[in-house]
């Protein structure tokens, strides 16, 4: 398998803001049909997370990739193999209670990043839902972080 060229550090400055502005209209969107319109993207599928920000301590709502897993989900810190952790990660290490809506439905989770022999065992799984996980991987020197996000245990 060859590997992809790396994202250079001015495409990466250009990727950061469009994220963010898409980021936006991917919410509303979503938001506003109820998760019918939106709930995919490049093939995998999207849900919304709501977070605290690590830095301002507001409520931060984004659209974001996420595997099916258990009773909670799976997500992939992944910023398309971009060569820094999108800025979502840093809000989940520092605040990992988060609410996710699926196509309506509200969930109430705990996020911890996967060890490195966990992440193993569910990387294929995450694959397999997008299969650009896998390019992502290799066009970056990061580890790319994984969440396993479960309910909380009582």
């Amino acid at each position: 398998m060859n590997t992809p060229r790396p994202i250079s550090d001015f495409e990466f400055s250009l990727l950061k803001p469009m994220a963010r502005w898409l980021s936006a209209v991917h919410t509303a969107l979503y938001r506003m049909s109820g998760g019918a319109l939106f709930n995919r993207f490049g093939g995998g599928e999207v849900c919304l997370v709501k977070m605290m920000g690590a830095k301002s301590g507001r409520d931060i709502e984004l659209p974001l990739m996420y595997v099916p897993y258990k009773d909670g989900v799976i997500l992939v810190a992944s910023f398309a193999g971009g060569p820094q952790h999108p800025v979502w990660y840093y809000n989940l290490v520092a605040h990992p209670q988060i609410e996710v809506t699926l196509r309506g439905e509200h969930k109430t989770l705990i996020a911890r990043r996967a060890s490195s022999e966990e992440k193993a065992a569910v990387w294929p799984l995450c694959c397999s839902h997008y299969k650009d996980f896998d390019l992502y991987q290799r066009r970056t020197s990061r580890d790319i972080p994984v969440f396993i996000c479960e309910p909380r245990v009582a």
